[in-house]
């Protein structure tokens, strides 16, 4: 049966898509393509056996990790919409797990095909420019497609890589050390009063003053966050990133650890080796939905594309 069974969509045309909407961009990620690569470890709670078995949560271990913003090389890091991102690697070579997640608790396409609506919708047109007519149109048949950027319009990003939330908006099906399984989200949520609450937006003229704030903040202490799992009701959709869980943000949690970053890594690092969200340590399986599976093999693509 084909991972992608509602229509002509595949993984290597969101790539093609999402690299024509930011103007072909050579050697550049198809997103996310501004970034800062970092270093650290990672200190396992005495509570993450009870959801996962997998000894990359379970286990202390380094972490590479990337910070990014959504768009292309060029565009700024302080846009008001601008969606960040925050992928992290835990374990080692024989437990390897590689985690995605976002500044929102939500993706801004349920299947592949709509993915690739969107971004054709938003296609620049021989004036360099999008038809803004055409992306309200599509906006106006698929209102779930705004649920994305409708959240971070109401929760304005704080002027900090280190202040920011973020959520992995698939649902993972999780072992734990009883054989026990039920799924999970992961959350990863600022250590510190001071940096949970910042608010506002950032506000300057420099692009990249979200990677020198955290170049900053790195020199002079470490930067820290609680990796949760949000812990997963048998009603709860699986298979639609689009929509939350009912009471997500009130819900169960389980502390898995503390993600700890200590040092700025080269770029190159990160650029080399991707991050692969195929890679989950035995513990955690593949989510169900269809833009998981869509990213397992868009990855791998965007990645052989930029070397």
């Amino acid at each position: 049966m084909s991972l992608f069974p509602s229509g002509t969509a595949t993984p290597a045309s969101i790539v093609e898509a999402q690299k024509a909407v930011l103007g072909n961009p050579p050697k550049a990620r198809a997103s996310f393509a501004k970034g800062r690569c970092v270093r650290g470890t990672y200190i396992p709670s005495d509570r993450a056996d009870e959801v996962t078995k997998s000894r990359s949560f379970t286990t202390p271990s380094r972490v590479l990790a990337r910070f990014s913003v959504d768009g292309g090389p060029r565009e700024s890091e302080t846009m008001d919409l601008a969606l960040r991102g925050f992928s992290f690697r835990l374990g080692n070579d024989e437990h390897r797990s590689d985690i995605l997640t976002q500044s929102a608790p939500v993706h801004y396409a349920r299947t592949l095909d709509q993915m690739l609506a969107f971004l054709t919708s938003r296609m620049p047109g021989r004036d360099g420019r999008p038809d803004l007519e055409k992306i309200k149109a599509f906006s106006t048949a698929n209102p779930e497609t705004l649920r994305q950027a409708n959240y971070i319009a109401a929760h304005p990003p704080p002027p900090s890589f280190a202040g920011t939330t973020y959520w992995a908006v698939h649902a993972f099906p999780a072992t734990n050390s009883k054989g026990e399984t039920q799924f999970i989200k992961f959350k990863v949520v600022p250590v510190g009063s001071e940096l949970a609450a910042i608010g506002g937006k950032a506000r300057t003229t420099s692009a990249d003053v979200l990677r020198d704030d955290l170049k900053g903040r790195i020199a002079t202490r470490d930067i820290r966050f609680s990796l949760m799992a949000l812990l997963g009701r048998p009603d709860d959709p699986t298979r639609d990133v689009t929509i939350r869980w009912p009471d997500e943000d009130s819900r169960e949690a389980v502390r898995l650890g503390t993600i700890v970053i200590t040092a700025i890594e080269a770029d190159e690092t990160c650029d080399t080796s991707g991050f692969d969200p195929a890679n989950l340590a035995e513990g955690i399986g593949y989510p169900p939905d269809e833009i998981f599976a869509a990213r397992r093999a868009a990855y791998a693509n965007s990645l052989a594309q930029r070397r």
